[in-house]
């Protein structure tokens, strides 16, 4: 999954992008409000964590004009400000959750997979496709046989997204945009090589190339 964290403590924008990238998230940063909500716009990302207290354009201002152009990615707002009254603020601007400085990442990244499993209107804590399981906690496959395969972070981030959208088309440009931040080195045939990783683990047949259109994974053997 994509995600963009809006943060100007640069020591805290390292660590947390660090421990974000250990969790299978590709990120990428913003350190101002005007980087931010451009990002926000022009990038498909899965969830955002977003600051408030941001130099050029504050946070709240940020969240509501992309609510007001209809722009419904996942936002939690992570800030200092933290009295009622500012989380009030916050969601009546369009967040969809709140956490306080200071924090502990495991709380960030549980309420992260929570925004991230709403939003997706999937209730579980671990992702079932048909007879098969993916620990996002663990980044492994659970085979049908019992068996458990742990996960690259590129593998785990493309089938958790397959996963997340069977039996649908998904074009090449569209995972790449997913699995991938910016800056990342992104090879021409990158997309290629991980399928046929994943074809390996679950059989040649789980996922279908479409010409013209990418790949299909079928929910079912």
């Amino acid at each position: 999954m994509r995600l963009l964290l809006v943060e100007d403590d640069r020591t805290l924008a390292a660590s947390l992008r660090q421990s974000l990238m250990d969790a299978g998230f590709a990120v990428d940063l913003a350190r101002d409000g005007e980087e931010a909500e451009y990002l926000g716009d022009e990038e498909p990302y899965d969830v955002v964590i977003l600051d408030l207290g941001l130099p050029k354009r504050p946070g709240l201002v940020v969240l509501k004009n992309w609510r007001g152009r209809n722009n419904n990615v996942p936002v939690l707002i992570l800030t200092a400000w933290d009295s009622w009254h500012e989380r009030v603020d916050g969601f009546k601007a369009g967040a969809d959750d709140y956490l306080g400085k200071p924090f502990h990442i495991k709380e960030l990244l549980a309420r992260l997979n929570a925004l991230i499993r709403r939003s997706n209107n999937r209730p579980q804590r671990t992702l079932h496709v048909g007879n098969l399981v993916l620990d996002e906690d663990r980044h492994c496959l659970l085979l049908p046989s019992g068996e458990e395969k742990p996960l690259t972070g590129t593998e785990f981030r493309l089938l958790r997204y397959f996963l997340l959208h069977p039996d649908k088309p998904l074009s090449k440009s569209r995972l790449t945009e997913h699995i991938y931040a910016c800056d990342a080195e992104r090879e021409s045939n990158v997309i290629e090589v991980y399928v046929k990783r994943l074809r390996q683990l679950l059989g040649a047949e789980r996922i279908e190339t479409r010409r013209g259109q990418g790949y299909l994974f079928r929910s079912g053997p």
